[in-house]
Order: C-alpha cells, then structure tokens, then sequence
C-alpha cells in the first residue's frame, strides 16, 4: 500500500509540474509559432472554400455534439444531443421535450463523451454517428443529412456509461459498457458488500441498416469490475470486442489508491459473434427493466418516447469460448485496436511501458488453454502468450492511441503533456511533440477504422492555462491540431472547443456534404398540427386550451393579429416554415413565454406553449434575421381577463 501510495504522489508531482507550467519559455519557442513555418498556410482556408474534412468532438459536460472543420478548426454547429439548447429549442419545443425522456423523468443534461461514425466494410460510411450519455446511461444517434439527433436510448443495468459508443465493423453494433458496476437489479444492500456482488453489463445495441433505428440485443453481465473503454475488432478480429478494465480490487472506496493494488488489471476480450448465435438460438434471460427509447420523425418533425420494460442478459458462463481475460497493466484505459485487426494496445496509465496484445496469440491461447487462472469463471489467458511486444518507456500517463494506416502509431501521454509517434511492429519511438497541456484524447479522421485518413492527428487538451486570453477562473477548453503527413509531427494550430472534449471522429467532408440535406419539403410535412397552406392558418379553442395554427414567409406571420385570449388560458403555438429556399429558418419568441424561442428550419413546424398572467397587448417577433424587413416580420396578441366575453378572432393585414 506505502508503495502504490508513493508512485502516485509522484505521479501526481509531475502531472502538477505540468500542468503549472505557465508557459514561462513561451516566447523564446518562435519555432511553435505559425509564423516561423509554414503552419499558418497550412490551415488556412480562403473564404468560400471550404475544409478538407468533419470534425465531430465530443461536448463533454456540455451533453452536445459540435463540428468543426479541419485543418481550419472552424466551428460550424453545436448539435444538441443530451442537453437542452435554447438556441435550437432542443428539449424545449413540445416535438422534441420527448428525446430528453428517461425512466428518471425528464432529464435535461448529460455529459456526453465518445462520438463514433458508422462504417461499412470497416470503412467509415457517413450515416451516422453515435455517442453516448455518460451520466444517465444512453446512447444517441445522429443523422448526417439533417445534423439532428434522430434517436436516444437509454441503457439499464448501467452506470458511468463510458466504455461506449463504439460501433463494430459494419454498424450490426453500438457497444456499451458500464464505468461503475452496480447491483443488477437495483436494490438497496450495504455498499461494502460491492465485492462479489455487484455486476457490469455490456450492452450490445442493434442498428438496424437501412433506418438506423436501435434496440438492445443483449447485455452481457460481467463480473463488478470497472469498465473503461472499449474498441472493435476489426477485419481479421471482426467479430471480437474489447474493453479495457481497472479496480479488478473491486474497491468501492478510496479507489485512487485501493483501485491500484494490482500489477494489472484486464482487457476482456468479448467474442459477440458467438453470443449473438447463442442469444438467436433461443439462450439469455429476459428481465424485468425500466428504459426510454426515444425517435424523432422528420416526416411528422415530432419526438415519441416509448418506455421499454424488460432486456435480455447473457451470463457469460453460459455461452463457453465467448470471453476472455487478457492481463494487462496497470489500470489501462485506453484500449485501441490497430487498422490490421492484429494488435490491441492497451494504454495503462500507471505502467512505465505501453502494452500490446496480438490477436493471433491470443487465438493460440485460448486454442492450446494458455490459462492463467480465472476470475469469476471467466479464463484469463497468460501475459506472455498474449503479448506482441512493449513500447518501451514511451512516456508518463499514456491514455489513448490512434493509428494512421501507415504502420504508425500515436499515443497520448496526460502526465508528460505530450504526443509519441510509435512504430506498429517494431514498438520503436520515432517521435514526439509536446501538447499545451495534459492531452487527454486523441483523434485521426478514420483513426478507429480499417482506412484511416492519416494527415491530421487532434489532441484534446484537459488544461488549457496560457494558451488563449484569459477569461476569468473559468478557460476556454482547447485542442491542438498536428500535421502527421511527414515523418516528423508538426503543431499547426490551437482552437478553443466546447465543453470539455472527450473524443472525437474525423471523416472526409466530400463523404458527408453530399448528402446533406437543404430543405423539409413542404408538401411531404406530417406534423400533427402542420398548417400547408395560408388558408388554412386558424386559432381554436377547447375550454382553456388554444391552438394557433400560424405559418411564417418572408416577411410575416399568418396570423398576426390574435384576439380573444384570456389570463390562464394554455396556448399552443403551432408554427409552419413556408419557406423552400435553403439556409432560411425563421425564428419566434412570444413575450412571457417560459421556454426557449423556436428557430424552425423551411418546410418545418414547431410548436411552443404560452400561458399568459397578464391583461394586454403582447408582441410576437421573428428571431433568425431573415431579410430587409426582418424588423417588420412580427405581431400581437391580446389577452384579456379570465372570463371576459372578448370573441376569438385572427387576422392578417386587416384593420
């Protein structure tokens, strides 16, 4: 205990040594500087062009998804995942309040982490991409014609939903595994009984390939481990999964020291292939569990939230030859798999060195039974039979790798704040570049595919300090762009992100603007309370309750004069964009309303709800500037008292 105690003060000393490096040699190191190379034409993108590739980073305790171009590192959109947006009235507007619903209730935030694009033949495809809810266990999936979230589920049996989204090679997969074990059912037992008793569920959710649509498969429960991150298999390895464990202790406190007794922890090798026949030849156990599976309808623009109520599990003793423990040190956590298949590394942030596994080994293994002893049943297979080799001494902290087709390697080290090109096969350092500061993640475009786009490599920094002008206690999130095309990585730019970056995935812009969609047709609208044509804009009443059906076109609403509103009525604003024009939303706000303006794209009808507690004349305006008389683009409503006789009428260019 006194030595684990010992290496992580150090540890810590030098993170801090690190991090509080305030850039005191900063300007004496021109060389870092755009302007002493050629970075600054590098990343220069002139106006009207556009970047070379999509950049999808992870929003962190922002609960969104944002997009960015690079090498420019321009902000294009900020996508509302699992957080409510104002700007886009995500989980404010009565079609989307549903995509936030969880078997908690409505819960408006989440703290979203690793984004990953669907592939096909293990090469990214640009459908969609998926990621995952870290708090309230989900997973959601984003459409790339629309930039929309189209789906959210909820993942029960789960905790720290962090060794997720991670899709296998031909999308038949999202994956997702618990971070905290916990009782599988919940039920209320004393905490120091956590050893031996608590469970982690992976969870193996279906994508269906023509709509996207989700549903858990199966979840596997696996021994109360911590379950940190995880990668798939990938062409000879297609079939497998890996995730990475730590507190194989199974401590259930003070885990920074008693989660790091053991000299290694586990990379448990899944084989999904076999469990996924065993579960369609009838095997698994359905059980009792509460779940919000969560679609929006671009025909009819509106969100349904339904409540499952059972899922399927899978003990892993059940299905024999289906999983694997391979030892690895110390408290991995990131686990990558190489574009060949062959090698999973696994990114223990306590080890001096970064191990890598062969898959072929491991084969041999399991075929020849090069055990090790188990745990819980499960095999775990011999260290050495396992091992492809080490990366010796490569760096302090390591904690994720990508991989850039060439035969190369990236590893992220947060201790050492820096970024270490490796040679796949030979375990050689080739090269270093420092990052500013404490890099977390790392990302190449296709990174975590059989092709990857080797050119750019991302790092997201978790300390940003002097890098940008300072803006109070709370800084800018940062990450670092890296030109890896030549033998020697070159630091071409920072740019500020938001929240706080976890992962992020890269794709080639010429795979995904093709098929981005410009407009809803109007004609093609189902929406419930959709208002197609002008004649048919309309206010009815049913006893307190109101719905105004209004269509909005450069530049005026129809209706916009409304009368006959009364204090304590609940008012519905259904509001249909005419436009078919591309790039003209239109946006609303009603004075008083206790919600969020809409911002509703053409073709397209939102609704938001009004409940007026005062007597008068109220004013409604278009949000989105929209044309020269933008400013004219607005109307009134008048409320009067609880009870008065004042008739419903609506009216558009009438005294």
């Amino acid at each position: 205990m006194r030595k684990t105690i010992n290496i992580l003060v150090s540890l810590i000393m030098v993170a801090g040594l690190v991090g509080c490096n305030n850039g005191g040699n900063k300007k004496g190191n021109k060389g870092q500087g755009g302007l002493a190379t050629n970075a600054a034409e590098k990343v220069y993108v002139a106006p009207g062009e556009h970047d070379e590739f999509y950049a999808f980073i992870s929003g962190g305790f922002s609960g969104q998804l944002s997009v960015y171009g690079l090498p420019s590192g321009r902000l294009f959109k900020v996508i509302p995942v699992f957080s409510q947006d104002a700007e886009k009235a995500w989980g404010y507007n009565e079609e989307t309040k549903p995509m936030l619903e969880t078997s908690f209730g409505f819960v408006p935030w989440d703290d979203s982490h690793h984004p990953d694009i669907s592939q096909t033949n293990g090469e990214l495809d640009g459908r969609w991409v998926f990621i995952n809810g870290n708090n309230t266990p989900r997973i959601a999936r984003i459409d790339l014609t629309t930039f929309e979230t189209a789906e959210i589920i909820e993942i029960p049996n789960s905790a720290g939903n962090h060794s997720s989204s991670f899709i296998t090679e031909n999308t038949e997969y999202v994956v997702a595994g618990t971070r905290f074990s916990v009782p599988v059912p919940q039920r209320d037992m004393p905490i120091k009984e956590y050893k031996g008793n608590f469970k982690g569920a992976l969870s193996f959710i279906s994508v269906d390939q023509e709509t996207g649509r989700m549903g858990i498969k199966f979840q596997l429960m696996m021994p109360g481990f911590d379950y940190d991150l995880s990668h798939p298999g990938r062409d000879k390895s297609h079939g497998w999964f890996f995730f990475t464990t730590y507190n194989t202790e199974e401590a259930n406190t003070l885990l920074e020291v008693n989660a790091s007794q053991n000299d290694k922890d586990f990379i448990a090798a899944v084989n999904w292939k076999k469990i996924e026949e065993y579960v369609n030849n009838g095997g698994g156990t359905k059980v009792p569990a509460k779940y919000a599976h969560n679609v929006y309808d671009d025909e009819t623009h509106t969100a349904t939230s339904t409540m499952m109520d059972e899922v399927l599990t899978v003990n892993p003793l059940d299905v024999p030859g289906a999983v694997y423990f391979l030892p690895t040190p110390k408290s991995p956590h990131g686990c990558d798999v190489d574009p060949t298949g062959e090698y999973i590394v696994g990114n223990g942030k306590l080890s001096a060195d970064l191990t890598v596994h062969s898959f072929t080994k491991m084969l041999d293994a399991i075929e020849n039974k090069k055990f090790d002893g188990e745990a819980y049943g499960i095999p775990i297979l011999k260290f050495e039979d396992v091992l492809a080799g080490t990366v010796k001494q490569p760096g302090l902290g390591p904690l994720h790798t990508e991989f850039d087709g060439k035969g190369n390697a990236y590893t992220t080290f947060f201790i050492s704040s820096e970024v270490v090109k490796w040679k796949v096969g030979t375990w050689e350092v080739v090269d270093r570049q420092p990052a500013y500061y404490s890099v977390g993640h790392g990302m190449i475009p296709g990174g975590n595919s059989r092709k990857p786009f080797g050119k750019y490599f991302v790092s997201m920094n978790k300390i940003t300090k002097d890098r940008y002008l300072p803006t109070g206690p709370e800084v800018t999130q940062s990450a670092q762009l890296y030109d890896i095309s030549g033998d020697k990585m070159e630091l071409l730019l920072d740019f500020p992100t938001i929240g706080e970056p976890h992962y992020a995935a890269g794709i080639p812009a010429d795979i995904v603007a093709k098929n981005s969609r410009q407009i809803f047709k109007l004609a093609e609208n189902k929406h419930k309370y959709a208002t197609l044509s002008d004649g048919d804009a309309r206010v009815e009443r049913n006893g307190n309750e109101v719905h105004i059906y209004m269509t909005m076109i450069r530049s005026h609403f129809n209706p916009d004069n409304i009368e006959g509103i009364k204090v304590g009525d609940k008012v519905y604003f259904h509001v249909t964009n005419h436009e078919q024009d591309y790039d003209v939303p239109h946006g609303v706000s009603m004075i008083g309303a206790n919600t969020s303006e809409l911002l509703i794209m053409p073709g397209q009808t939102e609704t938001f709800v009004w409940e007026p507690k005062q007597a008068g004349v109220w004013p409604f305006y278009c949000t989105d500037f929209c044309s020269a008389l933008h400013q004219e683009m607005q109307g009134y409503v008048r409320v009067s008292p609880a009870g008065s006789n004042t008739e419903l009428k609506w009216s558009l260019g009438e005294d």
